[in-house]
């Protein structure tokens, strides 16, 4: 049996050919296709150190139109000065058994999550949403405000955390990325009459409670992959309508679902909606009588779609 060399793309390559791609549009029509029983998605898969000294999460899944099975294998390292995260991306043919490309993840990684969140929040977000709230200032942030910062009528975007008042620099790469960016000096400012607040952070424990927020409002959480991690109180998921990116996966992995079933008798049954049923129409939006809670944990179908998108450009331009 021939076998082939995969493309590989080293993260200055990915970035180059991300910016010819429409995120946005490319995981909207991966939960449809998903939706519609043309992709397939396992459960992510932890694979732990031992002495507790990391882990690899693997992502899996198939595009059975595009002929494509993947992985994104990202390893969580602890090191004396902070964890180090890295993640690679396999792509293979579902019709020849070839491996097609190895790309570095850090850039699709960073795109796909924030995208997700863009189409939950069209998805989910009242259509009169105008205060938007940003916690987290680095790149996931600043991803998921070029993703969203188009899907409403924002008349506020407030962006807020601890270290971005001593960071000049970041502060103009915000208001360079939307002139209504408004830098807040407290969380508690940033998030005052939101409507939509995203979390953005690596906390590996709560960041804000829902429940505290003047009225009820979407709150987006994408959390890190340390163990158990949680941007929002587990005990708050029985007193909000709590949507995810994906049923079948998520309850298995967030933190504060595993948490909250544990200690605070929450149930995955709980869950109104997941992204595939809320964009085929199968699932409610939220009256927002209560918090809205939208968890994303990241699906490897996201990476898969992207990373397919790029080889099709790689092979184009060849």
């Amino acid at each position: 049996m021939s076998s082939t060399s995969p493309l590989v793309l080293a993260q200055a390559e990915a970035r180059r050919l991300l910016q010819q791609v429409d995120v946005h549009q490319a995981m909207r029509q991966m939960f449809l296709d998903l939706a519609a029983g043309e992709a397939v998605q396992p459960a992510q898969q932890l694979v732990e150190f031992p002495n507790a000294a990391g882990d690899f999460i693997n992502y899996l899944g198939v595009l059975a139109k595009d002929g494509v099975y993947g992985v994104k294998t990202s390893p969580y390292i602890k090191k004396p000065d902070g964890a180090l995260v890295t993640a690679w991306t396999l792509l293979m043919s579902m019709n020849s058994g070839q491996p097609l490309l190895l790309c570095d993840a850090g850039e699709l990684t960073t795109a796909r999550t924030a995208a997700t969140t863009a189409v939950a929040v069209e998805a989910l977000a009242p259509e009169r949403a105008s205060r938007l709230a940003v916690i987290g200032s680095g790149p996931v942030a600043r991803a998921h405000l070029h993703y969203v910062k188009g899907l409403r009528d924002w008349q506020r975007i407030a962006v807020y955390s601890p270290a971005l008042a001593a960071d000049a620099e970041v502060q103009a790469q915000l208001r360079a990325q939307d002139p209504r960016v408004q830098i807040s000096a407290s969380l508690e400012d940033a998030v005052a009459e939101a409507d939509v607040v995203m979390l953005c952070t690596s906390s590996a424990g709560p960041v804000l409670d829902p429940r505290s927020l003047g009225k009820p409002a979407l709150v987006t959480s994408i959390s890190t992959n340390a163990p158990r991690a949680h941007e929002v109180p587990a005990q708050a998921l029985g007193e909000m309508d709590v949507y995810c990116d994906y049923r079948a996966t998520t309850p298995g992995a967030a933190g504060e679902m595993l948490l909250a079933a544990e200690r605070h008798c929450w149930s995955r049954e709980a869950i109104r909606g997941d992204l595939p049923e809320l964009l085929s129409g199968k699932a409610a939006r939220p009256d927002y009588s209560r918090p809205v809670f939208f968890r994303s944990i990241g699906l490897g179908l996201e990476d898969m779609a992207l990373a397919n998108a790029l080889y099709h450009l790689q092979r184009q331009g060849q």
